[in-house]
């Protein structure tokens, strides 16, 4: 019988006047039980009066029709699909909406007591497909998802993101027919870690906050409501301990220890805020150094040389098994027909560079779409995989040149996106498509031979640091 992939990810979100330029922006690392979990990146065309149309799940009973017309959308799925289910984990449609979905979170024993999780609901595997291609606004993603989940019900807790241009909401599924979604304030950002998040629930405010239909009478009739005053969402559903202490807490820390600097908060603190405030503008380039760190520069650091007892006492942001980490950028200072890009990593998030890819596209490039199932370097999931290896193989050696090469990568993706937002004023229509399509396509093939020559460094840098040596004195 197929597993559900674990996706024991971690989430961003930031708000429009949050952001470095006024963007939306959604980020997450999809991260799987295996190592090795091959993924592609493809592009769905968009169906006019296609009638009879269904998602099946591969994983569970789950079957469900589908509306006739869809918008197109690019998804990040598993290659075998077949065995492994869907998946397809991120994308934007051509409405610029974005949506990421999941992240793994988990009810406690109290709630799903009393609404038990349903077999044969609809989860993770198939949730974008059934949800993006039909929306036209963040908002309209929420209402979609919790229409789904009262109809079919949901197999496992499950946190959902959503942004379109103006709007972010973060969407927590905890059991098999309960939620709460949240609008995050445009100055604000959030961290999640696979635990529930959410905190105070105004329902007199429904601008910023969605529910399940009876939610407030389920948890008055069964008596969940754990505080004396309030209705705070992660203390009636969520959990709160050992695990939650050491995988999830720490990682939520980290990143508001990166843009708050000055919090007191300790690494296993269960009452870490949900909606955070900074004077940092949050850029692109922040979020993709959150979602590779792994402690940097504290005791908690597992690449750290030194050897002490806290070096592996959390888990880390970015993982060997994180098969894409994202972030879906609905930018404001151009024009909407080429203002979404999707920020792509297929190997460690740590080591490997975020593509930005105009989601105005009619299709991926090949060594994105046509994925091995075992290791090819005409494949962008296995060079960047590969390349990830070699660096991590020798870090103290490699470290330094590697974050060299990411910033060179940073540098050239900037430049190539302004070139392109520039020339695409000429465009309009199919042939503003195809343009950008072809910009993606360019820049693949440009960082693949800047990756490829920087593994061919690493490999000639690394035959040097082999232990397989001996300096024989030329008097013997």
């Amino acid at each position: 019988m197929p597993q559900k992939k674990l996706s024991a990810c971690t989430t961003i979100l930031v708000g429009k006047k949050a952001s470095l330029d006024g963007s939306t922006m959604i980020a997450r690392n999809d991260d799987t039980f295996h190592a090795v979990a091959p993924h592609k990146f493809e592009y769905h065309q968009p169906t006019t009066n296609a009638k009879d149309q269904v998602v099946k799940s591969w994983l569970n009973g789950f079957q469900a029709p589908v509306p006739a017309e869809s918008y197109g959308w690019p998804g990040v799925p598993n290659v075998d699909y077949q065995h492994e289910g869907y998946y397809d984990e991120s994308g934007i449609n051509t409405k610029n909406v974005a949506m990421s979905a999941t992240e793994s979170t988990y009810g406690n024993e109290r709630a799903l007591a009393y609404d038990p999780l349903v077999k044969d609901g609809l989860d993770e595997d198939c949730i974008v497909r059934m949800v993006l291609p039909y929306v036209d606004s963040a908002r309209a993603a929420v209402q979609r998802t919790g229409e789904l989940i009262q109809k079919y019900g949901s197999p496992a807790g499950n946190s959902v993101l959503f942004s379109d241009k103006d709007d972010v909401w973060y969407m927590e599924i905890v059991t098999g027919h309960h939620w709460v979604a949240q609008r995050i304030p445009d100055d604000a950002y959030v961290i999640a870690a696979n635990r529930v998040s959410i905190q105070q629930v105004d329902f007199d405010n429904p601008q910023d906050f969605m529910w399940s239909d009876n939610i407030q009478e389920f948890v008055s009739e069964h008596h969940l409501n754990t505080d004396a005053e309030g209705w705070n969402f992660r203390h009636i559903f969520g959990t709160d301990n050992q695990k939650d202490r050491h995988y999830n807490n720490p990682r939520v820390w980290f990143g508001q220890r990166y843009f708050n600097p000055e919090i007191s908060q300790t690494p296993e603190d269960g009452e870490l805020p949900f909606i955070c405030r900074t004077t940092h503008k949050i850029s692109v380039d922040d979020i993709e150094y959150v979602l590779g760190s792994h402690y940097n520069e504290t005791p908690y650091d597992p690449l750290q040389s030194a050897d002490n007892h806290t070096k592996y006492l959390y888990r880390p942001i970015g993982l060997n098994r994180t098969q894409n980490s994202h972030v879906l950028q609905i930018r404001n200072d151009v024009p909407a027909e080429f203002a979404a890009i999707m920020w792509l990593c297929l190997g460690y998030p740590t080591f490997s560079p975020y593509l930005p890819f105009y989601t105005n596209m009619n299709e991926t490039d090949p060594s994105f779409n046509d994925t091995s199932m075992t290791f090819n370097l005409k494949d962008a999931y296995w060079l960047y995989k590969g390349m990830s290896v070699l660096v991590e193989s020798h870090y103290k050696d490699f470290i330094q040149g590697n974050i060299d090469f990411l910033t060179e990568c940073r540098r050239s993706f900037r430049q190539a996106v302004a070139k392109t937002d520039k020339a695409a004023t000429k465009y309009q229509g199919p042939a503003l498509t195809q343009f950008l399509t072809a910009q993606n396509q360019k820049l693949v093939q440009e960082n693949r031979q800047q990756t490829l020559q920087y593994m061919s460094d690493l490999m000639t840098q690394g035959i040097n640091l082999s232990h397989l040596t001996f300096n024989m004195d030329k008097n013997l």
